[in-house]
């Protein structure tokens, strides 16, 4: 590619006419624009710009001496590595097109790196570099019947995005059980979302989707999903129960497919909340079962469970949270007759089972900004014959910012 002599010249006019443009867009117009309270209130024609970013600097105490974990967060990183870190950074747009219809248009630059091989992978360059992708643009057609918007494009998927983790509350400290297993949080489809009453105590989603993420559709079978939820007791008290399918190979011989379901109960009021989430996630066809010249292709079944509290010390200044989580990839694991197994799904290695604890303080001297001194532990119990445990630990201080919302 040529170099652009006269680029920064270009990009200095069009920043001019930018300017002037809005100067002259009508007063009413730049209300619209500009304000937040014409966006909730769904004028048309109003939009807003938001977005957050989330950090750390860590220290890693303690290493696995397998470098076990996929894709989890410090696996491979040596003992005493420290680092100032983003490991998100969301750039957001929203706009309302009339009463009816909204769009929705999100950039995202995520550290995704698979750090037991340095290699690269979603967000980030072949240099290492953050970079942003689209990972959500999508249409909202509100009430399409009562109680019910249809949404079309890449938006975000019922298994967690749109409960659990808005309740977890602390997706800057870790993902949701559902999400480290890298269950999609979004996906390029099609999603009713509705309730079945007026104040929405009662309600589902369900969607269809690709079930690639951002990526393009690489086989013929489609990832299906559904969730129902209640809530009691001024919506302090909530259950959700979420199921999904998918087909991923399906040929003679070879019946490769999974499925999860998942239940959620919480009790969440202003200073105190407690969660648990556990799922169930059959594999069928998922593992190879070894052992010298033997080599049985079995269905697994994966479980895990995640407890948590986090709550005030100091109204709107000072709080905690602490959470445990228990992960085991194979409930069905045979050591007796295999020596070990082999997986299929790269999310769900079935030869390590995990303990994951973290816990830590948040202080917010202000709205929307917060640091958070937090411990990240997680340990790994060989299902081999041959038993094998050892952990992960780092220290971190966290710091997390939003900006208009």
């Amino acid at each position: 590619m040529k170099e652009c002599k006269n680029c920064s010249s270009i990009f200095r006019i069009l920043g001019f006419l930018f300017f002037f443009a809005l100067m002259y867009i009508p007063s009413d117009a730049q209300f619209l624009l500009n304000s937040d309270s014409a966006f909730k209130a769904e004028a048309p024609n109003s939009g807003r710009l938001w977005g957050y970013a989330f950090g750390d600097y860590y220290y890693k105490s303690h290493a696995d001496t397998s470098n076990r974990g996929g894709a989890n967060q410090y696996t491979g990183i040596p003992k005493n590595r420290n680092e100032f870190q983003f490991r998100r950074i969301y750039l957001g747009y929203d706009y309302n097109i009339s009463r009816k219809f909204a769009v929705e248009l999100l950039l995202a630059a995520e550290d995704n790196v698979v750090q037991g091989n340095n290699a690269p992978s979603g967000d980030l360059l072949s240099d290492g570099k953050l970079t942003f992708y689209i990972k959500l643009a999508n249409i909202r057609w509100k009430n399409i019947w009562k109680g019910t918007d249809l949404v079309v494009g890449q938006l975000a998927t019922p298994t967690f995005s749109l409960l659990s983790d808005k309740i977890w509350a602390y997706r800057s400290i870790e993902r949701t059980i559902a999400d480290i297993r890298r269950t999609p949080s979004f996906d390029l489809g099609a999603a009713l979302q509705g309730s079945f009453d007026s104040k929405g105590n009662y309600g589902y989603n369900v969607m269809v989707g690709n079930g690639t993420g951002a990526k393009p559709e690489g086989d013929n079978f489609k990832w299906f999903y559904a969730d129902v939820f209640a809530k009691f007791l001024d919506k302090r008290l909530i259950f959700d129960l979420y199921a999904d399918y998918e087909r991923i190979t399906w040929v003679n011989g070879f019946h490769h497919a999974r499925n999860m379901v998942k239940g959620y109960m919480a009790y969440t009021t202003p200073v105190f909340t407690a969660g648990v989430e556990a799922f169930l996630n059959n594999g069928r066809d998922d593992v190879a079962g070894l052992n010298g010249a033997v080599k049985d292709t079995l269905n697994a079944m994966a479980a895990g469970i995640s407890a948590y509290v986090h709550g005030e010390i100091v109204k709107s200044r000072l709080g905690y949270f602490a959470r445990f989580d228990s992960y085991n990839p194979d409930t069905k694991y045979d050591r007796v007759k295999y020596t070990k197994y082999t997986g299929f799904t790269s999310n769900y290695e079935p030869n390590n089972r995990e303990q994951f604890i973290t816990a830590g303080l948040d202080f917010t001297p202000v709205k929307n900004v917060h640091f958070m001194p937090n411990v990240w532990y997680n340990k790994y119990i060989s299902n081999t014959a041959v038993p094998n445990s050892s952990y992960d630990l780092v220290y971190r201080m966290t710091f997390y910012f939003v900006f208009g919302k």
